[in-house]
């Protein structure tokens, strides 16, 4: 199997989760290598990602790391043998790597929460608040860029618009809900959407308001799309150069926690409802 040049975050996860494994039956490389009848180059490859791994390989290292955790192995065994190619891939060489990387998160996320101070939700935009928001963010990118990225998040809606969408809950601060992106029809067809989008089912969104006592947010916006099993769930934070994906379990038991915090001092979705709907008629 040759080499990949680029894996991709996902492929990169699986080596990281078998490493992790290996690392916790307290076996060096060159050991777990043996184990397979390969040599630690190999494994070191399996390991970043850059080398594939059959489903026999997975669950032979499975079975020899004393790995009990079925619906673990299960996971990795779907993530060594998936061979999807998303629409993503039309974008690749494109748009940078990590923007390739994010689509196929959400859509193999078995649930997706977000939390944004400044801006609205991704997932949430109109084309119109994307285009104006990357035309002010990147103001030396041409026309055809600017609209390349745009389509690339309209098309990411797919994960909450298609016929089994992820369960997605939005914290959105009323900061973001007040600035204006654009003109005042625009920013109001924007929060039209949002409502539009919080009818559906397995839509919550939920409003932080200014009016609270003691709150120290979140640091920055995240999103949290979580995976098969609670292990294999991802945070992604903005970057300098794009999306960075954080997997460390004592980072993800945090993330979960502080998401919790936030989202017991928002509104709830009714109220926060009514509240979106006061504000565009403020507009």
């Amino acid at each position: 199997m040759p080499r990949r040049q680029q894996p991709t975050a996902r492929q990169e996860r699986l080596g990281t989760e078998l490493r992790k494994l290996r690392e916790a039956a307290g076996l060096k490389g060159r050991e777990a290598a043996a184990l397979l009848g390969t040599d630690s180059a190999q494994m070191s490859q399996i390991e970043a990602g850059t080398a594939g791994v059959s489903e026999e390989r997975v669950r032979r290292l499975a079975a020899q790391y004393s790995c009990a955790d079925s619906a673990l192995i299960e996971a990795l065994v779907t993530m060594a043998t998936d061979r999807t190619h998303g629409w993503w891939e039309e974008y690749r060489g494109r748009l940078p790597t990590p923007f390739m990387d994010l689509p196929e998160l959400e859509h193999h996320a078995s649930f997706r929460w977000d939390v944004e101070f400044l801006h609205m939700p991704g997932l949430l935009q109109t084309a119109e608040y994307a285009r104006l928001l990357f035309a002010y963010v990147n103001p030396e990118f041409p026309e055809s860029d600017v609209e390349r990225w745009v389509e690339h998040r309209m098309k990411r809606r797919v994960v909450i618009e298609r016929a089994e969408p992820v369960p997605y809950e939005a914290l959105i601060h009323e900061a973001a809900l007040r600035i204006r992106v654009g003109d005042r029809r625009a920013a109001r067809r924007q929060l039209d959407r949002v409502l539009e989008l919080s009818d559906a089912p397995h839509v919550t969104v939920r409003v932080i308001p200014f009016d609270l006592d003691g709150f120290g947010g979140a640091g920055s916006g995240m999103v949290y799309a979580g995976g098969p099993v609670p292990k294999l769930d991802t945070i992604v934070r903005d970057g300098p150069v794009g999306p960075v994906f954080i997997d460390a379990e004592a980072q993800l038991s945090r993330y979960r926690t502080l998401f919790r915090r936030v989202e017991a001092v928002s509104l709830d979705p009714e109220r926060s409802r009514d509240f979106i709907h006061w504000l565009a008629k403020e507009l």
